[in-house]
């Protein structure tokens, strides 16, 4: 399928009308907490699964998440109103996440490498496949700039414009990284087709 044959996929409507959440982040402002509390319960699964999705690592989403809102707290006071503060909650979060991925990469040369013969490709039985997890490690495997916006796309359903707000770049750039992401993935699960669809 090419790209003009995926078109009817794509999403061209935004909406213009005021984000749901300026009245709690006004509440914040002006000195109510519970503004801030209503927001953390109100995105905190939005947050989890960007990052746990983006770094394939469970055992530090809570850890980066926590961090994500500990600088929503100390920022929100001067939040302008200019976007959706999804779209800015998103840019902050994947910018914790790049940099635990920095001080990853900084760490592993200083570790042995691990043995990766376990890969979920070598060896796996036909009875016992875990289809969640198959598409898990196949996001995994997409490079980070195929990866997040497919993420935010096809999970956390948000639109092109707050995707492309979120990571800085043009939407048009946001909707050939996800065509390509999905196209990849074809290819990644393509040997497990007949598993996941039967």
């Amino acid at each position: 399928m090419t790209l003009l044959e995926n078109i009817d996929n794509f999403d061209f409507t935004e909406s213009n009308t005021e984000d749901d959440d300026y009245p709690l982040i006004r509440q914040f402002i002006e000195g109510d907490e519970k503004g801030f509390k209503t927001l953390v319960l109100k995105h905190k699964e939005k947050v989890r699964n960007l990052v746990y999705l983006t770094l394939g690592d469970s055992e530090f989403v809570d850890d980066i998440s926590q961090d994500v809102f500990i600088s929503i707290f100390h920022k929100l006071k001067d939040f302008r109103f200019e976007s959706k503060f999804t779209t800015w909650l998103y840019r902050i979060t994947i910018n914790k996440c790049r940099d635990y991925l920095r001080k990853k990469k900084v760490r592993s040369i200083f570790v042995p490498i691990k043995d990766e013969s376990n890969d979920y490709g070598s060896s796996y039985q036909s009875d016992s496949i875990d289809i969640p997890q198959l598409v898990r490690k196949a996001i995994e495997k997409l490079p980070e700039k195929l990866r997040i916006p497919l993420v935010m796309r096809d999970i956390d359903g948000l639109s092109y414009k707050e995707i492309a707000d979120s990571l800085e770049t043009e939407v048009g750039t946001v909707k050939s990284r996800i065509f390509r992401a999905r196209e990849t993935l074809k290819v990644l699960l393509e040997p497990y087709q007949k598993e996941m669809f039967r």
